[in-house]
């Protein structure tokens, strides 16, 4: 019986984790589908990899001619896997954050990964096979952290928990139908990510990009729909989720008692007010 073909289509695989996930999955025999937006990285990934057929495809995901560039190639090749790895950062507090950029961020982490999802689904789902992989970060975790905690970057925070919840869910959707789905949280990268948003991370300890990815195919392999790579202890992520079932599970159409009149003690886990 002939071999399956493996055809990985990887978005910002120009650099950092994207050019890891690339490298690897090339290693592994996969066919490649690159996009991003330098061409000449990606002419330079292509040239140094004739072991396997690369499709580069330079595309700006920010856009919604790149979204759907992308997405069109998504449906029609027979992938076996889809890296959404796209990003830009733009740390900052939304009051200060440009609408071009607030747009920009919300465009390459939520639209686009949605839309390539959606398109590559379909097929294989048909084909009974296939991995749905989004790179997402541990920020995603950090909205309860005060403000002498954590920097404030609401938007940023909040395209990657928008990753975090429509894996979990697209997750379940695909129960038994021979699709993967995996949401991918590392917490520092030793990328260029951070230098474009002019931040000096040189003296930070940081994981590897090839570690991330080493990570999420393993993942992968033992059925981790949330992989964080740098978190030990993975009963700490099984506790979050299982707290958010609860809360979930606890709802009832009765107004709660702490909003009546007179009513009980407020939650201590409300934030800084």
């Amino acid at each position: 019986m002939a071999e399956i073909r493996k055809l990985a289509l990887v978005t910002g695989a120009t650099s950092g984790i994207g050019r890891a996930f690339a490298e690897a999955l090339a290693a592994d025999g996969n066919d490649l589908v690159i996009v991003g937006r330098r061409r000449d990285r990606l002419e330079e990934f292509t040239a140094a990899h004739p072991e396997v057929e690369v499709k580069a495809v330079a595309a700006d995901l920010s856009t919604d001619e790149g979204i759907d560039a992308v997405a069109r190639i998504a449906e029609a090749e027979p992938l076996t896997m889809l890296v959404n790895n796209a990003g830009v950062s733009h740390y900052m507090p939304l009051a200060d954050l440009p609408a071009d950029k607030a747009r920009e961020l919300v465009n390459v982490k939520v639209l686009a990964p949605t839309m390539l999802a959606r398109a590559a689904v379909g097929g294989m789902v048909g084909r009974g096979r296939g991995a749905i992989v989004s790179v997402s970060g541990m920020i995603a975790f950090s909205g309860p952290a005060l403000h002498a905690q954590m920097p404030r970057r609401a938007v940023y925070a909040g395209t990657l928990a928008h990753l975090v919840a429509m894996s979990q869910t697209l997750s379940a959707e695909l129960e038994g139908t021979g699709v993967k789905v995996q949401v991918v949280c590392p917490g520092v990268v030793a990328t260029e990510f951070h230098e474009r948003q002019g931040l000096d991370l040189s003296g930070v300890p940081r994981m590897s990009a090839a570690d991330v990815v080493t990570a999420s195919l393993r993942g992968l392999e033992l059925g981790e729909v949330v992989c964080a790579p740098g978190v030990e202890d993975a009963s700490l992520l099984d506790a979050v989720f299982r707290a958010d079932l609860a809360a979930f599970g606890a709802q009832s159409t009765e107004l709660a008692t702490r909003y009546r009149d007179g009513g009980g003690q407020v939650g201590v886990l409300r934030g800084p007010s």
